[in-house]
């Protein structure tokens, strides 16, 4: 059964692309939950239609991201850390940590998009990206300072 997707869809593919799904699959999961329509002739002269609300939706998300990022980038979080002989740090600093210190600070993101490749185990001044959008990403200043 070819069917149009009408939504990105990470196994198939993505929105206004034609493509080939068993009938059960399209009949019971794809067309109940909109995500997709039969390729008749009618719809697929439609495609351009569902191309052009795709490319507003991004455009408006991508908007959004760039305002997130640069609120993000305006402001520095400090992370206050308990230090023992030599500023050794007790534990470290997560990406779980620098979300809910940002969220203190008004800026609501989920830890999983803190971009760490390990977490923060020295004192110091970190730049840390943090992925907004698909293609945005902000750097967000992380100062790690000891608990008076």
């Amino acid at each position: 059964m070819k069917v149009i997707l009408r939504e990105d869809i990470p196994e198939l593919g993505t929105a206004g692309q034609t493509i080939e799904v068993k009938s059960g699959y399209g009949r019971n999961y794809l067309f109940p939950r909109n995500l997709a329509i039969p390729a008749s002739k009618a719809n697929l002269k439609a495609i351009g239609e569902i191309e052009k609300q795709k490319t507003i939706r991004e455009k408006k998300s991508r908007r959004q991201a760039d305002i997130i990022k640069d609120k993000i980038e305006k402001i520095s979080v400090s992370a206050e850390v308990l230090v023992g002989e030599e500023d050794r740090v007790f534990g470290s600093v997560t990406a779980n940590e620098i979300a809910k210190l940002m969220e203190t600070e008004g800026v609501l993101i989920d830890k999983r998009a803190v971009q760490l490749e390990e977490p923060i185990k020295a004192l110091g001044v970190y730049t840390v990206p943090i992925k907004v959008d698909k293609e945005v990403t902000a750097s967000l200043k992380v100062w790690v300072i000891k608990k008076a």
